[in-house]
């Protein structure tokens, strides 16, 4: 289950980008907890999502992070939109354009699932600003 040379260059690929975007503590403890049964759909997202769409030059992780902040609120992605928020540290998407994906989810997906994407947020938002600070008193 560890990352060996018979992984594609799409697949590292993939894991640079996850970590850049999601954090080394993040991806780690990902890889740490999967298992012989969710290793196949570990290594296809990697792959897939990480290796050949969030790699790709076209759009910047900044952008990449709002259309995927929307998508999965509009989507009802509740741990996924929280995931990503936090993400936002790493993929230089601010608070203001955060709010800009969740008003289009709310027009084009429903105000309920843009009011509870926006609570989520909230709280991701909190948690990175504690973290902030926490590293600062270090």
């Amino acid at each position: 289950m560890s990352e060996t040379p018979e992984k594609s260059p799409r697949y590292h690929q993939g894991m640079a980008t996850r970590r850049s975007v999601l954090g080394d503590s993040y991806v780690d403890q990902a890889q740490k907890s999967k298992t012989a049964f969710d290793e196949p759909f570990q290594d296809l997202i990697t792959e897939a999502a990480w290796g050949h769409v969030w790699s790709r030059p076209n759009w910047t992780k900044r952008e990449r992070s709002m259309v995927t902040i929307a998508l999965l609120a509009a989507l009802g992605h509740h741990d996924e939109v929280a995931m990503h928020v936090r993400a936002t540290k790493n993929t230089g998407a601010t608070p203001d354009d955060i709010m800009e994906a969740l008003l289009h989810v709310a027009i084009y997906a429903g105000v309920p699932a843009a009011n509870h994407a926006i609570k989520i947020a909230k709280n991701a938002l909190r948690d990175i600003e504690a973290d902030t600070k926490t590293e600062e008193g270090k």
